[in-house]
Formats: structure tokens, C-alpha cells, sequence
């Protein structure tokens, strides 16, 4: 395991940035935080709250120059933050394509090749963010489980829709077994949208009767891309940085076309999991509109006998794992120490 102060600082460095790239002002009304909470996490939720960062509006579903400015200055912003992060890690960077598809190469510092490999894909509400922009909490989860990672920088909605997205991460998948690497010494890791698609790859290989991975890790799934669920309804003046009304529901739409947003094909929540699924650990906090979303998708899985578990952390927000606290230290652990378990 890396030493967690340098993660620590690490950490920083990919959160900070994003969060300057919302102009909005605050909202008026907060909610008062708990004391159960960890100095460094309150210190976080504040910023955040600061920030403005769930004021973000999303442009129009088929706004394809609206999203690409958007995208472009988040690229932009983290650029050098991630830079920063992966050189206090020690981890490398390469850049390659693997089944026609663009992806990163990450490896800790120190790696030795013993065949596994963390395929991640990231979020962002699939219209943001891309392999490179995300690199530095790849970075941090192959760091903690001590493994490579392929991260799959897949083409943004709008320019693209669902079956294209999923494509690319299909081809990437067998792209790597054709490489040599058997799907049992592969682990799925995908946060927010990310956690979508790895659901909805494991489904799709299942249907194709293909092999399945030997693990997937989650970090709060958008596994339903309608605004469905308890925590929708009671956490949204609690949850810093997501809005559904303001950015995520654009989201969901640029990227699901004329599907219906509950539709299995772009909402794996309602796909069916009883026919096998590998073992998954869904990871999430207390104070995020999307927690009833990763309950919801444990509960499914639960009910389909796959070995799962839930994963909560006390006041944490959206993907908090890449936050300078120590329950995104104890998370980090946590998910190194299931990825590690599942790939003996």
C-alpha cells in the first residue's frame, strides 16, 4: 500500500482544480454537518459547498458544442493537477489503443507483472471527463490494489449514444483477452457513469455467453439514469455536488438518445442479474442523492445470490475516494484489499 499522507496529498491535487471550474455561487441554504464526520472531510464538504459545484448546468442534450466546451474545460483544469498525482505517486502513464479504442496505461510505482489488470472506466456523467482527466484516481486504486490499470477513453455523448459507448468498452475487454490476459485475471473498476457501464459490460458478455470478469468494483453507480430513489428525494440540499435537475438529467439524456431513461440498455438497475454476475463490492457515502441508486444495485445483486457488498462511509459525498480525508484513505484500502482478494 502506498504511504497514505502521500496519498493524501496526491488526492488533493485531483480535487481541488475540478471544483475551481464552476463560476456559480453557492447556494443559500446548507445543511449543518455532523460531527461524525472526520475533520479534513468537513473541511472537503465546505469547499465544496463554497464552490458551487452542483449549481453546474448542463447544456442541452444535443448541444454538441455547448458539451464540448464544457468537456474541454475540465480537460483543461486537470491537466496539470493529474500530472501532479501521478509523479507523487510514482505511477507511469502510456498511452494506447487496444481494440481500436484509445486507453491509458497505468502502473504503480514499483509494479511487477503477474498478468492481473484493473480495466477501469471512468465517470463523469459520460459527457465529461476522459481517461487522462481521470488518470489520477485510476492511479490511486491501481496503487492500492498494487495493479495495472487500463483506463478506456471512450468517446463523450453527445457526440456519440449508448451503443457506441458500450461498443468501445466491449472492444477494449476483447482487445485485452486477445492480448493474452484471461478474463479471470481481470477486475472491472468504474465510478459514477463508469459504474454504469461496467454493470451493463458484464451484462453484455453474459449475453453473448462470453467469459466474465473475476471482479467488479463500483464507486457509487449511476446505475439508474432516472432520478429515482429515496436519497433523490430527501438528499438533495445535503448532497455538495450533484444536481439532477441542473446537470445530471442532461447528462442522461445526451447519452441515452430516445431510450427510456429506465430501460436496461442504459439503466443496468433493471437488467436481470440472476444468471450469474462476478463477486462486487459497491462502494458509496451517506450524503449523495445517488446512495439510494447503490443500495438499490446491491440489493438487486443480493437478491441474485452474486457475492456483494455494500460499502458505506459516513458523510461522504459523490465518489469521495479522491478526497484528502481518511475515509477516502479507508476506502482506497478497503477496495485494494477486495481487488487483491478476488485475484489470487
Amino acid at each position: 500500500m502506498p504511504n497514505i499522507a502521500r496519498m493524501t496529498r496526491a488526492i488533493r491535487h485531483v480535487l481541488l482544480p475540478l471544483l475551481l471550474c464552476s463560476r456559480a455561487a453557492m447556494a443559500a441554504d446548507v445543511l449543518p454537518l455532523p460531527d461524525t464526520i472526520s475533520p479534513e472531510a468537513k473541511a472537503v464538504i465546505e469547499f465544496l459547498q463554497s464552490a458551487g459545484l452542483k449549481q453546474l448546468k448542463g447544456p442541452a442534450p444535443d448541444d454538441l458544442v455547448g458539451w464540448k466546451a464544457l468537456h474541454d474545460a475540465q480537460e483543461t483544469a486537470l491537466e496539470t493537477p493529474n500530472k501532479t498525482v501521478l509523479d507523487q505517486l510514482g505511477a507511469t502513464l502510456t498511452e494506447a489503443t487496444i481494440g481500436g479504442v484509445p486507453v491509458l496505461d497505468i502502473r504503480p510505482k514499483g509494479w511487477i507483472d503477474d498478468g492481473r489488470v484493473i480495466v477501469y472506466i471512468h465517470g463523469g456523467g459520460f459527457t465529461l471527463f476522459s481517461s487522462r482527466s481521470m488518470a489520477g484516481l485510476g492511479a490511486l486504486v491501481g496503487n492500492a490494489a498494487g495493479m495495472r490499470v487500463i483506463s478506456i477513453d471512450y468517446t463523450n455523448p453527445p457526440a456519440v449514444k449508448w451503443d457506441t459507448v458500450q461498443a468501445q468498452v466491449a472492444a477494449v475487454l476483447k482487445g485485452i483477452v486477445a492480448q493474452g490476459t484471461s478474463m479471470s485475471r481481470i477486475a472491472l473498476f468504474g465510478d459514477s457513469a463508469g459504474g454504469n457501464l461496467a454493470l451493463r459490460a458484464v451484462l453484455n458478455l453474459r449475453e453473448q455467453g462470453a467469459a466474465m470478469p473475476a471482479a467488479v468494483l463500483l464507486f457509487s453507480p449511476w446505475a439508474d439514469l432516472s432520478n429515482t430513489g429515496d436519497t433523490a428525494i430527501t438528499l438533495p440540499a445535503a448532497d455538495p455536488t450533484l444536481s439532477y435537475a441542473g446537470f445530471l438529467g442532461n447528462s442522461a439524456l445526451a447519452y441515452a438518445g430516445s431510450l427510456d431513461l429506465r430501460d436496461p440498455r442504459v439503466s443496468p438497475l433493471y437488467g436481470d442479474f440472476s444468471k450469474g454476475f462476478p463477486p462486487t463490492l459497491v462502494q458509496d457515502g451517506t450524503r449523495t442523492i445517488l446512495l439510494s441508486t447503490s443500495v438499490r444495485t446491491y440489493q438487486a445483486l443480493k437478491a441474485a445470490k452474486v457475492d456483494v457488498v455494500i460499502d458505506l462511509y459516513e458523510g461522504m459525498w459523490h465518489v469521495f475516494q479522491g478526497a484528502p480525508a481518511p475515509e477516502a484513505a479507508a476506502a482506497l484500502a478497503s477496495a485494494g484489499a477486495f481487488l487483491r482478494q478476488q485475484m489470487k
